[in-house]
């Protein structure tokens, strides 16, 4: 009977300290107003996602925002692959539905700290707050792309956008790799949405290798610096 009893209480216990730490999870989770949302997004060493699509985004955003859209689950995963979980990430999106979604799959992944904007963009513009759009940058043609690759050497273009995490996260692997005299023709793949159209462009990073002016290679997502290198003979 003791040993039942014994058991008992530690079985007891043990639920309460599932309970303890799933709150403690949970509430790690928050929708908050956008006052509290912009005073947590001044901070540093946090993470600033908007979940909405790229169209979304480039019609206007909020500063330093990283972006993933919510509803490409690939895209989503794969972008947020490159973020750092130990970090607080604060996301939103047109009205907050989206990435109230967001932050509830992104704390059943890992994610310790995750903050989402009550209302979106939508109540953050309803305060008067600065965003960000995206300028009019002229449209590269394929001539003006073709024209930056030198034609007697290896050249590694790197289609990118500041806003994409795991670009982020290659920028200094493609600082290294620079560094080792190899040469990177770097394309802004959110502004030249025209030419990754005709490159076939559909994620970033993509890498593509050229010799002597012509495509030999292409890989998409991050690399590290052996792959790069490898991508070059």
């Amino acid at each position: 009977m003791k040993r039942i009893t014994s058991t008992l209480k530690l079985l007891f216990l043990t639920l309460q300290l599932v309970v303890i730490g799933s709150c403690s999870s949970i509430a790690q989770n928050s929708t908050i107003p956008v006052d509290e949302f912009e005073k947590g997004i001044a901070q540093k060493d946090i993470q600033l996602l908007d979940v909405r699509t790229a169209e979304e985004f480039q019609s206007g955003h909020l500063k330093n925002a990283l972006q993933a859209n919510w509803n490409n689950m690939t895209e989503f995963q794969e972008r947020v692959a490159a973020l750092d979980k130990t970090k607080p990430v604060y996301i939103y999106c047109l009205s907050g539905g989206r990435s109230n979604a967001a932050m509830n799959w992104l704390g059943e992944h890992g994610f310790s700290k995750v903050y989402n904007m009550k209302g979106g963009i939508n109540a953050w513009k309803q305060a008067n707050k600065a965003i960000q759009g995206s300028s009019n940058v002229p449209q590269m043609t394929m001539q003006e792309y073709l024209n930056q690759i030198p034609k007697d050497k290896m050249v590694l273009v790197d289609i990118g956008a500041e806003w994409c995490p795991p670009c982020k996260k290659m920028k200094p692997i493609i600082e290294s790799f620079e560094k080792e005299k190899y040469t990177v023709v770097k394309i802004d793949g959110g502004a030249q949405t025209e030419l990754g159209k005709q490159l076939n462009v559909s994620a970033f990073p993509t890498f593509i290798v050229y010799k002597n002016g012509v495509e030999v290679t292409r890989k998409t997502g991050v690399l590290d610096i052996a792959e790069l290198r490898n991508l070059m003979k």
